[in-house]
């Protein structure tokens, strides 16, 4: 058994999964996740029985010797963590303060990371944060025209999501077409229940679609994107609605869902197949969505080696890339349709005279958690 495994904890409000790793070869050695974490009849009653519970099915395969590291997934660190860190009481008071720019997820961050101190107290921790890649984006493209009091104050501006899974895959793209990362330059479209699309030049972040909160930017499968952000002032005045259930709407009754009263891509594109004109439109929204950002970050990047696509939708949906990449002539991009609806992993396809690359990378957050936790704890062990 390697005595350098990473222990991947990604923590939610009620549920918790897992992943045993070995960063040097990429393997797994275990995988799970729990579910209903302190809801009533639950048999989970908080995140550190969950862990119990969790690590109990390893049996010998999980030996506190043997770990290097427990990597955290954390959702939102702010303008304080531009990297992973290792956790110690300082960086567990900046997640908890940082809880009202992410509600529902880095309280439950901190939850597991809790439990996972009270069982390793002795295994460095490390919080890999979600917006820590996007760190590198500069002023003129996270800064909100607002009061400055609410840009000192309050904290308002873009700080974008999804970053690790956009490391990853910005990584991944480049190896693909043996090129070196600090040469390359493409727009990465992580495309699931979550969408965002980020503009990635020398291995780094420089525009993200996610601003503030992940609310921001693509269709999604329930969330809206960009609207006229005087909407929420409209309802107000003809529905009555208060800021709190706008913004449950925009979140929890919009995207796919809101258009089709689908939030499953797949479903939808059965639907437009079937020659439903409810499910035709939504596909027509979020490709031209899609194809408006990709444009944008095209002219920001000033030059563009690939258009990556990565998530659920970005790896299965070939209708979705048949249809994007149809509307990206002005880049240059020419589909293979065989290399399209065909195959699977890590590939390009569109066709060798195609000017732009179109590829589709499977992303793997919980390996880059593993890979970015290790390289911190022997970088620090080192010195």
């Amino acid at each position: 058994m390697s005595s350098t495994l990473v222990l991947v904890v990604n923590s939610g409000s009620s549920s918790l999964k897992y992943q045993l790793i070995d960063p040097d070869s990429g393997e797994v050695h275990a995988k799970g996740l729990v579910e209903r974490i302190g809801e009533a009849g639950s048999e989970v009653p908080d995140h550190a029985r969950a862990l119990e519970r969790a690590l109990s099915g390893m049996g010998d395969r999980l030996d506190p010797a043997h770990l290097l590291a427990v990597g955290h997934r954390v959702v939102h660190g702010g303008a304080h963590f531009s990297g992973p860190t290792v956790i110690d009481g300082s960086v567990r008071s900046a997640i908890a303060e940082l809880a009202p720019l992410a509600p529902l997820h880095n309280p439950a961050n901190l939850q597991g990371i809790e439990a996972t101190i009270e069982l390793f107290p002795d295994t460095p921790q490390v919080a890999v944060f979600d917006t820590a890649f996007h760190q590198t984006i500069p002023p003129a493209a996270y800064t909100y025209a607002v009061p400055r009091e609410w840009r000192d104050d309050l904290r308002v501006r873009r700080y974008g999501f999804h970053g690790t899974s956009h490391a990853y895959v910005s990584r991944r793209a480049a190896e693909l077409l043996g090129l070196a990362v600090e040469d390359a330059a493409f727009v990465v479209l992580h495309l699931g229940n979550g969408c965002s699309a980020t503009a990635v030049l020398a291995g780094e972040s420089v525009e993200t679609s996610m601003g503030l909160t992940p609310l921001e930017g693509l269709v999604m499968g329930t969330r809206s994107g960009d609207v006229d952000p005087s909407l929420g002032a409209y309802l107000a005045r003809m529905t009555g609605m208060d800021a709190e259930a706008v913004d449950q709407a925009l979140n929890k009754r919009s995207g796919l869902l809101g258009l089709t009263g689908d939030n499953d891509c797949r479903a939808v594109s059965e639907r437009a197949s079937a020659g439903d004109a409810d499910a035709r439109l939504a596909l027509d929204v979020m490709v031209h969505r899609l194809v408006k950002y990709t444009g944008a970050y095209a002219a920001v990047l000033g030059r563009i080696d690939a258009v990556v696509l990565t998530g659920g939708i970005g790896e299965h949906a070939e209708d979705v890339r048949a249809l994007l990449a149809g509307r990206l002539g002005l880049l240059g991009v020419e589909l293979d349709a065989e290399a399209n609806e065909t195959g699977g992993g890590a590939r390009r396809i569109t066709t060798a005279s195609s000017r732009t690359a179109m590829l589709v990378v499977p992303t793997n957050e919980e390996l880059e958690i593993a890979l970015q936790a290790a390289a911190l704890v022997r970088e620090r062990t080192a010195i």
